[in-house]
């Protein structure tokens, strides 16, 4: 089994480096003529050619990363094509007689279909199983630069996952450090709403990077409001975050020797009100059924903030 793994973990490897050393090479390749000297629109296109096929025969790569597309930078590109037709050719695979799917390209083919293309230049590859489209599809997307940090961490984690690789190999692969890596990765672990401001353009990787030093996902999202109402620098997010990491150790040990395991229910009300009022909440009940709730917050706009989630 271990034999089984390594084989294809070096074929995936391979995939890319054949990739890398081949595709210029590839898309220089002419595009084939029809024997009156037009371009050929011929939907049975042979593998290895590049060719013009109509893009109704094209489906999406299933596997492709990215899952954004800026609607304006689409029209400016359809607008490019529309005058100069496609410059770099799609690549495809050849499903059937009358059906082909990309492997790389779909910007440039979703502009070509916006633009009234009714075909357009394609390199027909061999065919690729699941994993190698994959890590195509990665890495003709990680070679953009607009594209954001978040998806470039999901291509990441699609890969571990679905090639079965670790982070040292997936950097290998890359060419990227470990810690870059594992950077990236870690931006997965915020709340969604800071990952879309990431993946918006409107909130900068270094300033989530400062944010995930936080454990707490409240004070996760009270930092990203401060950056958000007060325009933080990455540098004031980061002391930001120190100051709070102080204070959270100091607390610490006075709130483990007080604390006592609540019952499921009362853990449940306590996590409930947290995610309200968005800020850490802190419940205390004790064996005669009283007890205290203490609702934390970080400065006088914070509080005005839950004073008015609660009505007052």
């Amino acid at each position: 089994m271990a034999a089984t793994n390594n084989s294809k973990k070096q074929a995936l490897g391979k995939g890319i480096r054949a990739l890398l050393n081949n595709i210029d090479e590839e898309m220089k390749a002419p595009v084939q003529q029809s024997s009156s000297g037009a371009s050929s629109n011929n939907s049975g296109a042979a593998v290895g050619t590049i060719v013009r096929i109509p893009v109704d025969l094209i489906v999406v790569n299933p596997k492709q990363p990215r899952r954004d597309f800026d609607e304006t930078a689409l029209k400016e590109l359809s607008e490019s094509i529309a005058l100069h037709d496609i410059i770099q050719p799609v690549t495809v695979i050849k499903l059937a007689p009358n059906k082909y799917q990309l492997i790389s390209g779909e910007r440039r083919w979703r502009a070509s279909k916006m633009a009234g293309l009714k075909d357009i230049p394609a390199y027909v590859r061999t065919a690729a199983d699941d994993q190698e489209m994959l890590e195509l599809a990665l890495l003709e997307n990680l070679q953009r630069e607009n594209l954001n940090a978040i998806e470039i961490a999901l291509s990441y984690k699609m890969l571990m996952d679905e090639c079965e690789l670790t982070q040292e190999q997936v950097a290998e692969r890359m060419k990227k450090e470990r810690s870059t890596v594992a950077n990236y990765l870690r931006m997965l672990k915020l709340p969604p709403d800071i990952q879309k401001a990431v993946r918006d353009g409107n909130l900068s990787m270094g300033h989530a990077r400062a944010i995930i030093g936080l454990d707490l996902i409240d004070q996760q999202l009270y930092v990203f409001r401060e950056v958000q109402q007060k325009g933080l620098s990455v540098r004031q997010v980061e002391q930001l975050v120190k100051d709070m990491q102080a204070g959270q150790r100091e607390g610490a040990a006075k709130v483990k020797q007080s604390e006592q395991k609540l019952p499921p229910a009362y853990k449940r009300i306590e996590d409930n009100m947290a995610s309200l009022f968005e800020t850490k909440v802190k419940m205390d009940r004790k064996k005669n059924g009283k007890g205290t709730v203490v609702i934390e917050f970080y400065n006088d706009n914070d509080l005005e903030r839950i004073m008015e989630k609660m009505g007052v």
